[in-house]
């Protein structure tokens, strides 16, 4: 059975993936983390914790709260900066047969630029998913995400200085997230990834308080999967580049749903902080069912319910 996926390079080649089981940034620390743990090889990609251009310590306490079939976080990009990741961390990567995907924020288009310069040529940095969902601080703080122009501007950016894979990753937090996309797309992304977290939040009844210190946070986890499972089967219809899955996806099966909608690859997120093998278990499962039902090769099913 073939489980490998490709995907597609706007100036040439592909990345190729073993399988399509990727991990979600900032819910697989910068993989070596978990690398104690699970055997990172078997992975399709590993994508890195948000990376800025200086370290950050995050938001004050309390930054997480479960919530029903799901959590909320304000984690506040807290990341070691972009250099001291090259550094420590690339190193690492690059003895790695996974590819390592850099997940890169910024709060200004230049900073995105500069973080993705910074990248440029090192080894063990296979790709970058650019998080678009943080706020833009020449915009009054609306984040990049939810207007299609500043999406782009981010994309192109980027783009004009990198010559890596660029997955742009989508906010679910906008009126028309097909919009969105296609105009990333025109920029030079090379695949689109989604969904970044909802926007939640949680009262405390006791203390009548915000549970959380930012009082909104990101709502990820299976309370989201319908939602994600929708956006991506519309955004997988509406563009010609891969579309990687990602929301509330806890086993094979709801894997396969993303694939089955059109989705190339598929992000594990929320499901790693319950069982760190989640991913791992996707992969023997997605292997399992192509056995089961005569799949030789997993493109047979991306996008048969489209």
């Amino acid at each position: 059975m073939n489980l490998s996926v490709s995907l597609p390079l706007r100036q040439g080649g592909q990345l190729t993936l073993r399988n399509p089981v990727m991990t979600a940034s900032g819910t697989f620390g910068y993989g070596t983390e978990y690398a104690k743990l699970v055997d990172v090889e078997r992975l399709g990609a590993v994508v890195s914790k948000a990376t800025t251009l200086r370290p950050r310590e995050g938001n004050p306490q309390p930054r997480i709260a479960e919530t029903p079939s799901g959590m909320l976080n304000t984690i506040g990009l807290q990341n070691i900066g972009v250099r001291a990741l090259v550094k420590e961390k690339a190193p690492i990567w690059a003895r790695w047969s996974v590819p390592v995907i850099v997940n890169v924020a910024g709060e200004s288009v230049d900073e995105y630029a500069r973080i993705a310069e910074i990248l440029e040529g090192t080894p063990g940095v296979a790709g970058l998913e650019l998080n678009i969902s943080c706020p833009n601080v020449s915009a009054g703080k609306i984040p990049f995400g939810v207007d299609k122009n500043a999406a782009a501007a981010v994309t192109a950016a980027v783009r004009s200085v990198s010559s890596l894979p660029i997955i742009t990753k989508l906010t679910p937090n906008v009126t028309d997230v097909v919009e969105i996309a296609e105009a990333v797309v025109d920029a030079g992304a090379d695949a689109v990834s989604l969904i970044n977290t909802l926007l939640g939040m949680a009262i405390d009844v006791r203390t009548r308080r915000p549970v959380l210190s930012t009082v909104t946070g990101g709502l990820s986890g299976p309370a989201v999967r319908p939602v994600a499972l929708r956006m991506v089967y519309q955004v997988a219809k509406a563009v010609e580049v891969p579309v990687i899955g990602i929301g509330g996806i806890s086993c094979a099966e709801d894997a396969l749903q993303f694939l089955m909608a059109g989705a190339t690859a598929v992000e594990v997120g929320t499901a790693s902080f319950a069982n760190p093998m989640a991913a791992i278990e996707i992969v023997d499962g997605l292997e399992r069912f192509m056995l089961q039902e005569g799949v030789d090769d997993i493109s047979e099913i991306i996008g048969v319910a489209q």
